[in-house]
């Protein structure tokens, strides 16, 4: 009797209620979901996944820009333009695009040089010291001219690897500055022979989008 008893309590408590209702409310969610057309899931065009992917991807890797060993006013009309939520206009960053071309290959047509100087000295041609490169701030101009380019899965592609190469190099000469003070047997010139290896990359990369453009 005493066990009828604990059986009927249980059945009645409010978990055995919840117990019970939550495969119908579970059913209900499935039919709702089933419902959804097939073709509502799928609207979302490659365009706009590879847009947020993007963006997500340069939120992560955007290489922060360490103070420039000259000290430069924050009037400067270079760094102004570079203001965080600032846009900069498809003739702007058309204009920056070229610069950064342009000091590009100087960096890679005088790399003996300018490497000679040491992993920061290469670092202010890639942007990412001090504000003088044309490669300074090279992210927000590439993102800037996306919907300009005839293809635009294969523009964010190169964007992209363009920005892991960049990212690289800078690594690379980074530790060139403070391997000879470390335990590490690999000289400098091998870490600035990998940034340049990198460079060389950023060049395809930022030719191919070039072609997008039709600059």
């Amino acid at each position: 009797m005493t066990i009828i008893k604990c059986v009927i309590a249980l059945w009645c408590s409010p978990f055995s209620s919840a117990f019970m209702l939550a495969p119908r409310r579970l059913d209900s969610q499935v039919k709702q979901v089933s419902t959804i057309p097939l073709s509502m899931a799928m609207e979302e065009s490659r365009r706009d996944f590879i847009r947020s992917t993007a963006t997500g991807m340069f939120a992560i890797g955007t290489i922060a820009q360490p103070v420039s060993a000259v000290m430069m006013s924050v009037d400067d009309p270079v760094i102004k333009v570079f203001n965080s939520g600032q846009a900069l206009g498809k003739d702007l960053a058309i204009e920056r695009f070229k610069l950064a071309r342009d000091d590009l290959n100087y960096l890679l047509k005088n790399y003996g040089e300018i490497s000679a100087g040491g992993g920061d000295s290469v670092r202010r041609y890639l942007g990412t010291v001090g504000v003088t490169s044309g490669l300074y701030g090279i992210t927000k101009v590439l993102k800037e001219l996306q919907d300009e380019a005839d293809d635009f899965v294969e523009y964010t592609e190169n964007m992209n690897e363009f920005d892991a190469y960049l990212r690289q190099a800078d690594t690379s000469c980074y530790s060139a500055n403070f391997v000879e003070f470390s335990a590490a047997k690999t000289k400098p010139e091998k870490f600035l022979d990998d940034a340049k290896s990198d460079a060389e990359q950023m060049k395809k990369r930022l030719n191919a989008m070039a072609a997008e453009l039709k600059l």
